[in-house]
């Protein structure tokens, strides 16, 4: 039976993330060749909750982190920056070749050089992520959270992770807490775990409300059958991209949205950016077209933090796409990699076109 949607809740939006630095070189340069460069904390589920933390939502990260460690203190210094609450058990180092947070190496690329990015992620803190560090019973059932956002990243970390997402999403779900999963696919976190993965995101996907990918995220993670990647011009494919997601409708009826973000790469600043939603029997579109890049990374996650909080507005599906292409835009104008918008209105002028100045 389908528990019923809690009708208050102290937190719009609740995640958990693996917390970790990334650095960048300056002036839109390779990383081999640099030797100044921009650090920023990040997780790509803290950029998500940006967007709702920025506009006034009461948003927390489900995480761990190094004890006494300065990098630990950063991240907790900037997600208090952001507005972004925080819960985490404090495990101990243990010596220099012990725990530590991760680090992500990206450069942004420019005109015809792509960008690169490295995950330098060995022992990594958040992989160590467990129920039994955290109070469902007081987060969900007492507190109450309106959604609980899993990203396919934290549950293809390790085993431990991947367990820790499903016995998540299963006491928010009991609690009445809507779920959402970006499937967030990444080949290098599922070479030689092909099948383990492919049942554990089935699993998720079988409790989700709110199901989102990229073009190619519901093929590679759910097995999906949707259009070939890359190719001619992306909106050429609309229809295509639908298919694909009546496909998932089928697979995964007990989701009420499902969502994903379309971008066809002329070059490294410029983009064709677009998205497609399906929501309660109609389609909602937001056909590609132009943006400028700055740095692409964190344009996804961008996408979901602006449509999530649409949705927990109460927004019409069509308005609340709108706002999740806007604020994906400007994430994409951004030194870091998420969007941190002024206001609503700042966001409805992305969405516009209107980049006239504001005085």
């Amino acid at each position: 039976m389908k528990p019923t949607v809690r009708k208050s809740w102290t937190y719009s939006l609740v995640c958990p993330t693996s917390m970790g630095v990334r650095i960048t070189p300056v002036n839109h340069q390779p990383v081999h060749v640099s030797d100044h460069f921009f650090l920023q904390a990040t997780s790509a589920e803290s950029n998500v909750l940006t967007v709702s933390a920025a506009l006034g939502e009461r948003v927390k990260v489900l995480t761990t982190f190094v004890k006494d460690s300065p990098i630990a203190l950063l991240i907790k210094n900037d997600l208090r920056k952001r507005g972004i609450e925080f819960e985490g058990k404090e495990v101990p180092q243990g010596g220099p070749w012990g725990y530590r947070h991760q680090f992500n190496i990206a450069d942004t690329g420019f005109g015809v050089r792509g960008p690169r990015v490295t995950n330098d992620r060995a022992g990594e803190v958040g992989r160590t992520l467990n129920v039994r560090d955290f109070d469902l019973e007081r987060l969900f059932g007492r507190e109450g959270v309106r959604v609980l956002h899993v990203s396919g990243l934290i549950a293809a970390l390790s085993p431990e992770t991947g367990q820790f997402c499903i016995e998540l999403a299963r006491a928010a779900k009991s609690h009445g807490t809507l779920i959402s999963f970006d499937l967030n696919y990444r080949e290098s976190f599922w070479k030689g775990r092909g099948q383990e993965l492919s049942a554990l995101f089935a699993e998720i996907a079988s409790l989700t409300d709110y199901l989102i990918g990229n073009e190619e995220d519901f093929q590679l993670a759910l097995g999906v059958q949707g259009p070939e990647a890359g190719g001619s011009d992306i909106s050429g494919k609309m229809d295509s991209f639908k298919g694909m997601i009546d496909n998932a409708r089928k697979a995964f009826p007990n989701a009420s949205v499902f969502a994903t973000t379309l971008r066809q790469v002329v070059h490294a600043n410029e983009h064709l950016w677009g998205a497609i939603l399906h929501s309660g029997g109609g389609w909602f579109e937001a056909p590609p077209r132009p943006i400028h890049i700055l740095d692409r990374i964190g344009g996804g996650d961008g996408f979901v933090g602006g449509l999530l909080y649409g949705l927990n507005k109460g927004w019409e599906p069509e308005k609340a796409l709108q706002f999740g292409w806007a604020t994906g835009a400007m994430a994409t104008t951004m030194i870091y990699d998420f969007a941190l918008p002024a206001s609503e209105e700042q966001v409805w002028s992305v969405w516009e076109g209107n980049a006239r100045v504001k005085r």
